[in-house]
C-alpha cells in the first residue's frame, strides 16, 4: 500500500501530549492499535509536512475540479 492507494480500513486519530513531556499520535483502529511518540521539535516538523500536504492536496483538488468544468 502506498500513498495513493485506496483502503476501506476505518480508524480514529487523537493527538496529545503524554506525562513524559512527549508528543503522542495514536491511531486505533478494528484492525490497528499504534501509539507514536514524539520529541516536539520532531512534532512540530510533522506538523509543518501536514499543513505542506494539505496546500497540495488543495491545489490538486481545485486543478481538478477546473478540468472537469472544461470537459
Amino acid at each position: 500500500m502506498g500513498i495513493n492507494s485506496s483502503t476501506e480500513m476505518v480508524a480514529d486519530l487523537q493527538l496529545g501530549s503524554t506525562t513524559d513531556g512527549l508528543v503522542r499520535i495514536y491511531v486505533i483502529g478494528k484492525e490497528i492499535d499504534l501509539p507514536m511518540d514524539f520529541e516536539p521539535d520532531d512534532a512540530r516538523e510533522i506538523a509543518s509536512e501536514l499543513l505542506a500536504a494539505a496546500d497540495e492536496a488543495e491545489k490538486i483538488a481545485k486543478n481538478n475540479l477546473k478540468k472537469s468544468k472544461n470537459r
